[in-house]
């Protein structure tokens, strides 16, 4: 395996052996088969009997819950390994057909299962509300009951089985070929020396370069790069819209952004409200940039200046300087929270050297419940890198201390999944305040948070609205060609620049790189949420000190156990008033005012 020595994270991938100790490891088949053979006898077991439940018969339901939830945790933990393994070096073909092998056969087994789903949802209220009181399913009522707000979008169950399959061969296919492409791009950077040919993850490092004429050939060649393989990159798009919009038709949702915001657990009129209220912040957004580019003292601040460094001396940061600031950011915190944080250095649960073939971005899985979480990053050298880790750390506290909930319920809705994470970067930035405490420093690390919570608020309801106006597109206009979805992007985030920043005529192609969009429809507003649910959780902090931590990590742990409002609610907040939202934007806007004051403007 091929790594960049120069790099110090160098060494530092994860060990997966807690799940299984290599690919040829007879137990993957073992699990699969076993699976198979518990999902058969369960469906033998159960079909027939859930939709006619008596309201006494919480024994049933909670010993055919307590079974789903153990065989659906072996059956996924063989999808879980295969999935972590191919992100890991996507261009290793038995890695790609060890994935491909366990999604298919997760297929066959959940076709036993999807009976429970159809048969709970089709039980009458009146047994159903009273089983949901019942004390022995009290562990699982929040995920029964979730379920059946499900109904009206539910199919008949040979409909059902159908998608399931072709889902397979569908939208997780494309899926697959999207990051197996990506993964293996090349963007070629012009040298003195000649034209050397990076990975996205490198090039995009050179954005934040201090020398302008390095960020300006990495912005060229990001965007001869995408260009280049635009026409299978729009077709893949096009691809995922159309199955997204067939599922949205299929199962009766009003419109394509309707299943994620059920799935979160959160109304259409508080994301409505949300989008709404960071949009009435543009200003905010065009005042920030005119400030940078009176810093760095440009006539024209272009789209490959935006995170530009403020000095050319800013200091770089090594694998073990990140670890030893993050890990000390969850410790002051919390000694608990930084004894697991320092569980995933120890035990190798992280991967973040760069290597080609490598899945780019970063991400934190859950993995099992039995095992625990595994964290995927690219670290170059960088200070922003350290956020990257605290914010894949914060995921993977939380994920860790959820895993008491069980397999059902210990993931969260996307909106509250976010809400470590951030919340993990602001202790974080709060230490790297205290160890560059120079006004000089202090500033550009203030702007450096500054534009990190604006690509986390403003730019994510951008990407949002930038789908919405995509998904509508191809709606109306059948499939689309990449001049018209650049033109798209252009216009959604232009507006919310303003005439502060110049958007070159190659970044019209920047969106053909953002996984999100293909992985998570509509998935990006939920950073936008986290970021500013976390602003008010953080005053939070900020007044009640020690008394707020040890609710803070009870809500971690609580997982997916209740809905995202009522576990918010026993911390004070309250995310369905509409004004929440202007607090968030309040203090970023206090945070602008700051940087205005250090810089002397």
């Amino acid at each position: 395996m091929t790594v960049s020595a120069a790099n110090s994270a160098a060494g530092v991938a994860w060990n997966l052996g807690d799940l299984y100790p290599g690919i040829d490891d007879p137990a993957l088949d073992r699990d699969l088969q076993s699976a198979l053979g518990r999902a058969q006898a369960f469906e033998q077991t159960y079909r027939g009997k859930i939709a006619t439940l008596a309201p006494t018969a919480g024994d049933v339901l909670a010993k055919a819950v307590q079974e789903l939830e153990s065989l659906s945790e072996q059956m996924d933990r063989p999808a879980v390994y295969a999935m972590l393994v191919h992100a890991a070096k996507t261009d290793v073909a038995q890695y790609g057909a060890l994935l491909a092998k366990t999604r298919e056969q997760r297929t066959v087994i959940n076709k036993h299962l999807i009976f429970f789903d159809l048969e709970w949802i089709q039980l009458a209220d009146a047994p159903a509300q009273a089983l949901l009181r019942d004390p022995r399913l009290a562990k699982y009522r929040h995920y029964l009951e979730h379920k059946r707000a499900w109904k009206p979008h539910y199919l008949s169950e040979p409909e059902e089985k159908i998608l399931d399959e072709k889902a397979v061969t569908g939208k997780a296919a494309f899926g697959r070929l999207f990051e197996e492409t990506t993964a293996a791009l090349k963007f070629p950077f012009a040298e003195d020396q000649g034209v050397a040919h990076l990975s996205l993850q490198e090039i995009l490092a050179k954005l934040y370069d201090p020398e302008r004429e390095t960020r300006r050939r990495a912005g060229e060649g990001i965007s001869q790069g995408l260009q280049e393989n635009s026409r299978l990159l729009t077709f893949i798009f096009n691809t995922i819209v159309l199955d997204h919009q067939s599922d949205s038709h299929l199962r009766h949702f009003p419109h394509p952004m309707a299943s994620r915001n059920l799935a979160n657990e959160i109304s259409d009129t508080v994301v409505d409200a949300l989008l709404a209220a960071t949009e009435r912040h543009h200003a905010l957004v065009e005042r920030y940039y005119r400030l940078k580019k009176k810093l760095l003292k440009l006539d024209t601040l272009y789209d490959y200046d935006r995170y530009a460094p403020l000095f050319d001396d800013m200091p770089a940061c090594d694998w073990p300087t990140a670890r030893r600031i993050v890990h000390e950011s969850y410790h002051a915190f919390s000694p608990e929270a930084g004894r697991i944080v320092r569980e995933f250095f120890d035990k190798s649960w992280i991967d973040a050297e760069l290597r080609p073939g490598k899945r780019g971005g970063a991400f934190s899985s859950s993995a099992v419940p039995s095992v625990h979480p595994y964290i995927l990053m690219n670290f170059t050298e960088h200070i922003r890198d350290v956020m990257t880790l605290a914010h894949e750390l914060g995921h993977g506290l939380h994920q860790y201390l959820s895993r008491k909930q069980g397999y059902l319920q210990c993931d969260t809705p996307l909106t509250t999944a976010e809400m470590a994470s951030v919340f993990g970067e602001m202790l974080t930035f709060r230490r790297l305040l205290e160890l560059y405490s120079e006004p000089r420093l202090r500033l550009a690390m203030l702007c450096s948070k500054i534009e990190d919570a604006f690509a986390t608020v403003f730019r994510q309801v951008v990407l949002t609205r930038f789908e919405q106006k995509l998904h509508e597109a191809r709606q109306k206009q059948g499939e689309l060609s990449a001049e018209t979805v650049n033109q798209l992007w252009q216009n959604t985030n232009q507006a919310m620049f303003g005439d502060s920043v110049q958007l070159t005529e190659g970044y019209q192609w920047w969106w053909l790189y953002i996984g999100h969009f293909i992985r998570s429809p509509f998935y990006c507003y939920a950073y936008a949420f986290g970021e500013l649910l976390v602003l008010a959780l953080f005053q939070k902090y900020k007044q009640d000190g020690a008394a707020f931590v040890s609710k803070y990590l009870d809500l971690l742990a609580a997982g997916g156990s209740d809905a995202p409002h009522a576990l918010l609610g026993k911390l004070g907040v309250d995310v369905n008033d509409p004004v929440f939202w202007e607090l968030g934007l309040q203090l970023l806007g206090e945070m602008v005012t700051e940087a205005e004051r250090l810089a002397g403007v």
